[in-house]
């Protein structure tokens, strides 16, 4: 069983969803992507998150993200599944769902932690950039729904530093300054950090666009 880690290759698979078969690194293009879990269908909590996660369809596709969520119950659950969602969450179920009744991408990614349950996925969050590769993991307990505007702050800050020789101080939000990574030398930092504030020599700030 794979122990993914920071870094590593997000594993391509190909799967049935309920937006038709999928092959994953295919289907995330050159995108980044979220694949989260889910214990089963018709769970409470999971409802609300899948309800939650259409709602933010807009945001997402602002960051340019897909995303893409995973329970062991075959299809036709989840089918009857999204009717629900959309009925108690007051939305329409945007994205596609797998259908991993033979568990074969949870084991994949680690999704089954036989202490919390023998055969339930545990509530898993991967965040994949467009290199395939995993930038961040996330796992919460069954009994503890994920708070998406942390998910997206993320992902705010992921692309954000992807390209640029920053870091984000603890409660970053967009529109914060950043940190400016120990790798860039004062004169680098002004030529391409103009205006920022040196509170050590290790500590350098500079503004972010919101």
């Amino acid at each position: 069983m794979a122990h993914l880690r920071l870094g590593d290759t997000a594993p391509d698979f190909t799967a049935e969803t309920t937006e038709g078969n999928i092959s994953f690194h295919d289907w995330l293009g050159d995108q980044w992507g979220i694949i989260y879990s889910h214990p089963a269908d018709f769970t409470p909590v999971c409802t609300t998150e899948l309800g939650r996660t259409a709602q933010l369809k807009d945001e997402f596709d602002r960051r340019h993200v897909k995303v893409i969520a995973l329970s062991v119950d075959p299809l036709e659950d989840h089918h009857e599944w999204i009717k629900d969602i959309n009925e108690t969450q007051n939305t329409t179920v945007n994205f596609p769902i797998i259908a991993d009744s033979d568990r074969k991408v949870a084991e994949l990614y680690d999704m089954i932690h036989p202490n919390a349950s023998e055969k339930g996925t545990v509530r898993s969050v991967f965040v994949v950039g467009p290199d395939k590769k995993i930038k961040l993991t996330l796992t919460y307990p069954a009994s503890t729904g994920r708070n998406f505007d942390e998910l997206l702050r993320v992902i705010d800050s992921l692309q954000l530093t992807a390209n640029k020789k920053l870091a984000t101080p603890a409660d970053w939000k967009p529109g914060l300054d950043a940190i400016i990574s120990p790798s860039v030398s004062d004169e680098d930092a002004k030529e391409q950090f103009p205006g920022y504030k040196a509170i050590k020599s290790y500590l350098r700030t500079t503004p972010t666009e919101k």
